[in-house]
Formats: structure tokens, sequence, C-alpha cells
């Protein structure tokens, strides 16, 4: 007997043990792959996408989720594509061999696009934060969703804006001839001819390119009242403090891509006031612009640094991703997919909810200019 009753602690110490060793056993790892170019040029906007993706990371870990009975943890898995296709594929494929459960990514549309294919094969499902080409959902792929506006609601928007509200009559066009600078500016031509510009000059470079003078030169003849680049801020910034020098005073206009916190410090005086306008390829207006400004202030406070462009995005296509899990009480790519496609979400960058393609509906842009430096607000249209 008296063995007996000194058994019994013993015994429940096994059992607790073991109890606590099969709680453990129910943690489950869920790897989210995240890609953006963090070497490059462009390595400040890839990095402020990372960034956005680490902090949705630890505040889900720090939820402590439960997903088909197992207690979640959320690992991010990013990789860095350098901006170039054949970098980009090659981690698309380390991802999927590392089994990620989903991948948010990548930034440029040129390396998006055949990235996508490989997630497509392998039944993951991708978000992409940034890339604006219309083909990347028009492939026919299941799994490819985006939460920002096109380049058509982009580049058309843009066009649009530069006959009836800046009055322009003669316009002219460069673009670095990557699928996302040459399908803005398509856009963009098209919406301006449309609404009866004309179109002086089309001129390209490359996103590597440093020395502009001939073709502004070029320009220049033409004297166009805007200058539409298709391309990134990395060289937009150069090409405005060349504009300057060249004395060429139109109105200079792009996309995303050149509508960074960046801009500024890389045009330097060449950014003028109320010289430029460009426009973020979303939006939030009215009673979504706490959420929004709640997020530049948690994100400025944890990394020290403003947000650049597109760290909302990929914010809120962590979540967006995460929600879907939740949903469908799976984290297993075919099992959350298909409630992904259809998922009503509120983030902090407006409601997403995706058409049949995967583009965002109702997709809002953001028009900005700059004064003494900053980035300014313009307004949020459709």
């Amino acid at each position: 007997m008296q063995f007996t009753i000194k058994m019994i602690p013993l015994v429940a110490a096994i059992a607790f043990a073991f109890a606590g060793t099969a709680s453990a056993a129910e943690e489950q790892i869920v790897k989210i792959g995240h890609v953006a170019p963090i070497s490059g040029a462009i390595a400040h906007l890839g990095k402020d996408m990372e960034n956005a993706g680490k902090m949705a990371i630890e505040e889900l870990n720090a939820k402590g989720l439960t997903i088909g009975g197992k207690k979640i943890k959320f690992e991010l898995l990013a990789e860095d594509d350098a901006s170039d296709p054949r970098q980009g594929t090659t981690v698309a494929q380390k991802l999927v061999d590392a089994k990620v459960n989903g991948v948010v990514g990548h930034l440029n549309s040129g390396v998006t696009i055949p990235a996508s294919k490989i997630y497509f094969d392998a039944g993951i499902p991708q978000i992409s934060p940034a890339s604006t080409s219309p083909k990347y959902t028009q492939q026919g792929f299941n799994t490819t969703f985006r939460v920002v506006a096109n380049d058509a609601q982009l580049g058309g928007t843009l066009g649009r804006y530069a006959v009836k509200i800046l009055k322009a009559k003669n316009v002219a066009i460069i673009d670095d001839r990557t699928a996302y600078g040459q399908g803005v500016a398509e856009e963009f031509m098209k919406a301006a001819k449309t609404a009866g510009a004309n179109i002086v000059s089309q001129q390209f470079t490359t996103d590597k390119a440093t020395d502009f003078n001939a073709i502004l030169t070029s320009i220049k003849s033409k004297k166009p009242d805007v200058i539409f680049f298709g391309g990134m801020d990395a060289v937009a910034g150069p090409m405005m403090r060349q504009m300057k020098q060249l004395g060429i005073e139109a109105k200079f206009m792009g996309g995303d891509g050149i509508c960074t916190a960046a801009l500024a410090k890389l045009a330097g005086d060449a950014i003028g006031e109320n010289h430029v306008v460009c426009a973020e390829a979303g939006g939030v207006v009215d009673a979504d612009k706490k959420g929004m400004e709640d997020f530049r202030a948690a994100y400025k406070k944890k990394f020290g640094m403003e947000v650049q462009l597109y760290a909302p995005y990929v914010y809120d296509s962590v979540n967006v991703m995460v929600a879907a899990m939740q949903k469908a009480n799976s984290v297993e790519p075919a099992k959350y997919l298909p409630v992904l496609a259809k998922i009503h979400y509120k983030g902090v960058t407006g409601p997403i909810v995706f058409d049949k393609k995967g583009d965002i509906k109702d997709g809002s842009l953001t028009l900005y200019t700059y004064k003494g430096g900053q980035r300014e607000f313009m307004a949020v249209v459709k």
C-alpha cells in the first residue's frame, strides 16, 4: 500500500510529461514564401515588402491560431529574386521544394509571370502585392491572385488624367521595356490618345540605364506637355535630374513603380513642386483610412523608417491567405485555395475580393504629387 501511494506522484509526472509531448506534437509549422528584390536597384522596395511580411507573421504567431485542430506556427521563407526572371524562377522552385503552403510575391511583373507557372504546377496559391501586368492573371492559372489594380486601370486612369485634368495636348512616352514598364506605358498611351492627346514621341530605355540624354534631347524638340515614364523609381530619379539639366519643363508622370517615398531623394531638386503626378495601385477612403494610418505608424515604430510603397499590400496578402486557411480549417493548399478565391476580407488596404481571374475587384488608385521633397496625397480614384 505504501509502495502504491509513493508511486502516484511518479506516475502523474510521467503522464504529464507524455501529455506535454503530445501537445507539442500537435503544433504545425506553416511556411509562407515571400519573394522580392532584396538586391539591385530597387532593393529598397523589396526590403519594404519583406519587412511587412515579417511583421504580419509575428502578429499571427502572437495570436496562437489553431487550424484543423493543431496549433499553428507560421514561418516566413524570404527569398531574393533580384528583379531577374531567371533568379525568380530558381527561387520559386526552391520554395516549392521547401513545401511552402503559399507564396506572397513577386514585385516585378516580368518576374512574377514566369514564376507563377511553377507555383501553378505545384498547386500553391500565389498572391502578388505589386505586379500589375494584366498578363499575370490572364494565363488561366487558378493559383494566381493580386491585391493591387492592374496596368489597364493604372495606365488608363493616368492617361485620362493627363488630358482631362492636366490639359496635356502633346505627350511623350518612355518605357524601360520590362513587362511592367511596357504594359503600363501602353495603357497610358491608349487612354491618352482616346482622350484626344497627340503622342509626339515614344522612346525606350532599360531598367538599368543611367544616361538618358539622347532620348530626352529628341523628346525636348517635340515640346511635350507631359512625359510619361513606364518603369521604376531607381531609373525615374536620374531621368528627372537629366530633364532638369536639359531645361525640359514638361510634367512628369508614372505608375506605382515611381510613386515611392524614395523618388524625391533619387530625383533631388528636379522633383520640383507639383511637377510629378503618379499613382499607387491601391487606395483607401473615409473609414478605411484609419486602418492604413495605424499600419504605417506601427511599421515606422517597428522598423524605424517610413513605408516605401508595397508594405501594406504584403501585410494584407499574408493575412488574407491565412484568413482563407482559417475559413477552410486547413493549411493544405488544395483545400484553402477555393476558399481564397471566394474570400471577402477587410484589410488595411481596403476590402479584398477577387474576380474569376484573381484580380482584385473594384481596385482603387491613389494619385500623388510631390511638394517640399515629400510625397503628397491628391485623390483616390477608381
